[in-house]
């Protein structure tokens, strides 16, 4: 016999609260809350879901959104049938070959995020250019700019607390003798660096809008501006230099290598050139 439930919307905002009470990130519970949202439409009126709802929603998805948003909102999706208590219902994600390169339109090069960062100073917008090095320069998430206090850079040791764990960053002297010297020509003697003039800190929104601005004067493509970008940058260039994973995943803050790997994935065109000189030089030689 086929199991199903019937939905109502109080089960929806309770989600929220237990999204909430699971500490997950704000975003995380947004873009939850956006998924299950998308779901209900999809369901319309008729608000019993069963396995056969559930697998006809996985192919409505399939034919409209790329893998990786599927898979994101099937586990959503997951996520929420769990709190309902009903896990048998759950659906498998699409299985996705992971490619060993990244989308040459979306990797960000050195050269272009010194642009960036020189075309920010150019426009006056000093604390726009320190945040994309502050990211830059240690590989830290857009959300926790807010762990950035004077007190902590002075200290040259950044402890954060994000997704239920804390790690510690060590700042580069360089970075963080910018760091104070931008505080003291600012007048900010304590707490947070990256705030608004108003005192409140700065929305990642805003400096995601701030840095896509500077798109048309540097010359970079919009593609390639947003704040995680950064993040990869600096992982790239980290094993690039010392091949460590172990110790560039401590500083990223994630639990697992595998997750890591995608950070120092190279372009599909230095991909197609290793490629083609390993089949020049080791196979093609071998036969002529």
């Amino acid at each position: 016999m086929d199991f199903s439930i019937e939905l109502s919307e109080s089960e929806i905002e309770k989600f929220a609260d237990y999204l909430y009470q699971k500490e997950n990130a704000k975003a995380t519970i947004n873009k939850y809350m956006a998924d299950i949202k998308k779901f209900l439409s999809f369901l319309a009126d008729d608000k019993r879901i069963n396995k056969k709802v559930l697998l006809q929603y996985k192919e409505w998805l399939a034919q409209k959104y790329a893998v990786n948003s599927v898979n994101s909102m099937l586990a959503a999706l997951n996520q929420f049938l769990e709190f309902l208590n009903v896990g048998k219902l759950k659906v498998k994600r699409i299985k996705v070959q992971k490619q060993p390169f990244l989308q040459d339109q979306k990797e960000l090069t050195e050269k272009e995020c010194r642009k960036l960062i020189a075309t920010a100073m150019a426009e006056g917008k000093e604390q726009l250019a320190l945040c994309i090095e502050t990211i830059a320069c240690t590989g830290i998430r857009i959300s926790e700019i807010k762990f950035f206090t004077v007190e902590r850079v002075k200290s040259g040791k950044i402890e954060i607390y994000n997704k239920g764990k804390y790690r510690r960053i060590f700042l580069p002297k360089v970075l963080q003798r910018k760091l104070l010297s931008y505080c003291h020509n600012n007048q900010i003697a304590e707490g947070w660096i990256f705030v608004t003039k108003n005192g409140k800190l700065k929305d990642r929104s805003n400096i995601w809008r701030e840095m896509k601005r500077l798109k048309e004067k540097a010359g970079v493509a919009e593609s390639k501006i947003f704040p995680h970008n950064f993040r990869h940058l600096f992982a790239r260039i980290y094993y690039k230099v010392t091949k460590d994973i172990t110790g560039l995943a401590d500083l990223l803050g994630h639990s697992s290598i595998n997750v890591t790997r995608i950070y120092t994935a190279t372009t599909e065109t230095v991909f197609q050139k290793k490629l083609d000189k390993i089949v020049e030089q080791e196979i093609l030689e071998c036969t002529t």
